[in-house]
Parts: structure tokens; sequence; C-alpha cells
């Protein structure tokens, strides 16, 4: 977990393990964001990155990681818990009332490789 310390934090970067998840403070003047990209950036590996900012997620994919939005990874999480959500019907949350007409190519059932990504690390965790 990351958090900003933009306004208030120390003058060095801190870091502190709490229940196996490593909390780190950025620096005073310096944002969330930026010690997220970098540490993605310098230890190349996958990356799982929670975050619903678009930046986040591109820069995630870009270095082979990949991006889990906020709401995504809370229904996993009620999901583990074994709390009811109902429906997912993801089709209504997206807005698909609209019509448009786009001809899109392709098997409109078969998952993008980013969906299919996001789904295999989920089902690792």
């Amino acid at each position: 977990m990351v958090f900003d310390g933009w306004k208030d934090g120390g003058m060095r970067e801190t870091s502190a393990v709490r229940g196996g998840v490593t909390v780190i403070y950025s620096r005073l003047a310096e944002k969330a964001d930026a010690v997220i990209k970098r540490i993605i950036s310098s230890d190349r590996r996958e990356w799982i990155v929670v975050s619903s900012d678009r930046e986040i997620a591109d820069h995630a994919w870009a270095t082979g990681s990949v991006p889990i939005a906020a709401e995504e990874f809370l229904l996993f999480l009620g999901k583990d818990r074994g709390e009811d959500e109902g429906d997912d019907n993801r089709e209504e949350d997206r807005g698909d009332d609209e019509e448009t007409d786009v001809t899109r190519k392709g098997n409109p059932h078969r998952l993008s490789k980013k969906e299919k990504a996001v789904r295999r690390v989920i089902a690792k965790l």
C-alpha cells in the first residue's frame, strides 16, 4: 500500500510491514502515484496493482504488470469472505444502453488479453 505524503509527509520515504503488507508513505512533496510508478518500473516483475487511476493502470500494463480496478478488487474481497454480491451483471455498470454504430471485429464472447490477465491474477489471490 502506498500513501501520499504530498502535503504532510516526512523528509524521507518510510515503510513498515503490517500483517504481511508493506505500507509505504511517500516523502513530502512526492505523490503516491510517483512511488507506485517507480516501484513497478524498477522491479521488473508482474505486479498486481490495485488502482482505479487510469494513468497508473496504463503504466502498469506498459511495464508488464496487471492493474485491477479498486471496485473489482473489493468485489473479489467480498466474495472471498462469502458475501452474496447478487447478480454480477457488469453490462449494466458500463452504461451500454446507448446505441452505437461501431462495427467491431472478433468474437464478442471472447475475453480481451487484458481481461484474461486480470482474471488470471485474481484467481491467484
